[in-house]
């Protein structure tokens, strides 16, 4: 009988040990402390910066100071250049950033799907689609390429700049040296467009504009406005020939190490952040458009019959790049 009640007592205690064992555990997980670095493509007066410091200021909140993050405008942590910045955050050297999807698929050429010509005719069908079986499928590409993502803001459609004309048919852009991000699929479409394509990094595009090595670029009003491009640009067309939403991105093993209650507080502030830039983004959109027109750019906006024509002259895209995305992919995004 005595041999029972100490070997009972020993297992009552060998019990309380082991509780106390994950309590401590528990409260040490919870107590793990982060400085995590963060890096956006454009400067602090875009909004991609201001929904950043959104971010950092309700993950710092919520998690009583334990979670802080560092935001870096113009790429500081990668020397400037985006598709850099996308592989540091996907192998660890970088914990977290807002880029472009334009930017991943220089990682993984099924995400440029996203920004197909012309796929989307509103954002509203872009959202719907993002928020569907086609934002699911590119959630598990980013995964399977070493990237968790915390949502989808809004770099919004992308508009042309130029410096000699008016952009209103195909054959304005013939000829046009043009900088473009550097994936294959916007090099061979601007070839279909007759223009000469070149890539660079976006932080040497506002000089080569200005010393007149390019005549153009593209990209969302947002990123035009808040780089001051009306400086060294005549003309601004409203085309909305390609939808780019930006991915708020933190590294998968990163993400994956931190407790749950510490993976929640980052996926609510990042959906109220990609929340908050996204209604910014389009509240300012008309004022930025006013003020580029005030500071003498010459905009232009396309009726619905000269859009059809850039459409047409894009259709060879989809001809080559359905194997290269994936038919199924395809389908998800593609407007019935």
């Amino acid at each position: 009988m005595r041999g029972k009640i100490l070997g009972l007592i020993f297992l009552i205690f060998i019990t309380l040990l082991a509780a106390c064992g994950d309590s401590s555990e528990e409260t040490s997980a919870k107590e793990e402390t982060y400085e995590l670095d963060m890096s956006v493509t454009v400067g602090e007066a875009s909004t991609w910066y201001k929904a950043a410091e959104k971010l950092a200021k309700d993950v710092k909140e919520k998690s009583d100071g334990r979670i802080t993050i560092n935001v870096y405008p113009n790429e500081q942590l990668s020397g400037g250049d985006s598709g850099t910045a996308v592989s540091q955050v996907a192998n660890g050297t970088q914990d977290m950033s807002y880029n472009s999807t334009i930017i991943y698929s220089i990682m993984d050429e099924r995400l440029g799907v996203v920004s197909a010509p012309f796929i989307f005719p509103d954002l509203d069908t872009a959202y719907e689609r993002l928020n569907g079986e086609g934002g699911e499928m590119v959630n598990d590409i980013l995964r399977e390429n070493g990237v968790e993502p915390l949502g989808f803001a809004q770099n919004g459609f992308r508009q042309v700049t130029n410096s000699d004309k008016p952009i209103k048919k195909p054959e304005d852009l013939e000829g046009l040296k043009m900088r473009i991000p550097g994936i294959n699929m916007y090099t061979d479409l601007w070839r279909e467009f007759g223009s000469n394509p070149t890539t660079m990094t976006f932080s040497e595009v506002f000089s080569s504009l200005q010393q007149g090595t390019i005549d153009g670029q593209e990209n969302p009003i947002d990123v035009i406005h808040s780089s001051q491009l009306n400086e060294v640009q005549d003309y601004l067309t409203i085309w909305d020939y390609s939808f780019d939403p930006i991915i708020l991105g933190i590294n998968k093993e990163l993400f994956d190490s931190m407790s749950e209650e510490d993976q929640q507080i980052l996926k609510e502030s990042a959906a109220d952040a990609n929340a908050y830039q996204i209604e910014l983004a389009q509240e300012l959109e008309k004022e930025q458009i006013a003020e580029l027109e005030e500071k003498g750019m010459e905009i232009y906006e396309l009726s619905a019959e000269e859009k059809q024509a850039f459409r047409e002259a894009a259709k060879p895209i989809y001809d080559k790049y359905e194997s290269v995305w994936g038919e199924e992919l395809l389908n998800a995004f593609q407007s019935e």
